[in-house]
């Protein structure tokens, strides 16, 4: 059994398909189908039910899935352990963020991760919160910056920043024509309403928050981006919720932000790792960097023993 055919098999159970795992992992798709037969020839049971386009996993696959992610994950650590020996003159730390974060948050804490570690390696993956939550259970990822909360008893989490949000309109709108300063869900209660799509934690984020405001959003439309949003609500097709890290990202003078009367609606932002995982110096110092950025202070070296769980 060979490690490459084990991140190929997790690749193909995420992803449900052979053809974007071998995208996924760069190898060409008859080589990547040759090492999940060879492998299931080793175990001696089917690992997928192959119908067609639709690929899911036998019941063998379930069982499997967990003991491959489980391998992977300790290997990783002890590579990243050894490779930590090494001091933090050189090193790599590989980091996840979901896309209703990365845009705000990554070019501070990157510039200024560089400028203290400049021979330290960081991979960045920007990918929704189901698929992070993966790649740090696999052992791929180092950290992951998402929104919390994260409910895995195999993960830590540790909370960032608490991120308001805000209501945008078009410069148009009633509200923004009286000049209103703030707002509540309920001068909204009518409007059509734009949503990221399905797979976004920030759509369960917004969505979640409505309930608890006892309100039933009329969504009109569903994107992949926030950037696609706020485009839709410039051309006065509905609102939307946005990040307050989001703010200084979207200047348009057909555009209008409104704060909501406190408590504002928020959520939580923070940075997730997997539960007994070795921490090495350069995954511990961009995490100190990150808190700093992000927090507007350094509090790196009393809060990454409380990881060490």
């Amino acid at each position: 059994m060979e490690i490459h055919q084990l991140r190929y098999f997790l690749a193909v159970a995420r992803l449900r398909s052979f053809t974007r795992a071998a995208e996924r992992e760069h190898v060409a798709q008859p080589s990547l189908s040759q090492q999940i037969r060879k492998l299931e020839d080793e175990l001696g049971a089917r690992l997928f039910n192959r119908l067609g386009r639709k690929v899911t996993l036998t019941p063998f696959g379930e069982r499997f899935e967990q003991h491959a992610c489980r391998a992977l994950a300790e290997l990783e650590g002890a590579k990243q352990e050894l490779a930590a020996l090494t001091g933090l003159r050189t090193g790599n730390v590989s980091v996840g963020v979901i896309p209703s974060v990365a845009p705000y948050v990554l070019p501070g804490v990157l510039t200024a991760f560089a400028s203290r570690h400049p021979a330290v390696k960081v991979n960045v993956r920007e990918d929704l919160t189901n698929s992070l939550v993966a790649q740090l259970e696999e052992g791929t990822l180092d950290l992951a910056i998402l929104s919390l909360p994260v409910r895995r008893a195999d993960l830590l989490s540790e909370t960032l920043i608490e991120d308001p949000l805000l209501l945008a309109v078009p410069a148009t709108h009633r509200l923004a024509r009286l000049g209103v300063k703030r707002v509540s869900f309920g001068d909204v209660a009518a409007e059509p309403f734009l949503l990221l799509k399905d797979g976004h934690c920030f759509r369960d984020d917004v969505l979640g928050l409505c309930r608890r405001a006892r309100l039933k959003p009329n969504v009109v439309f569903e994107g992949g981006q926030l950037d696609t949003l706020v485009a839709m609500v410039v051309a006065e097709t509905g609102v939307t919720l946005l990040p307050q890290m989001a703010r200084q990202h979207y200047r348009d003078a057909n555009l209008k932000l409104l704060e909501f009367y406190p408590p504002p609606p928020a959520r939580q932002v923070g940075v997730v790792r997997l539960r007994g995982r070795f921490v090495t110096p350069a995954a511990a110092a961009f995490l100190e960097t990150m808190r700093s950025v992000i927090t507007g202070h350094d509090g790196g070296a009393e809060r990454i023993s409380s990881w060490d769980a």
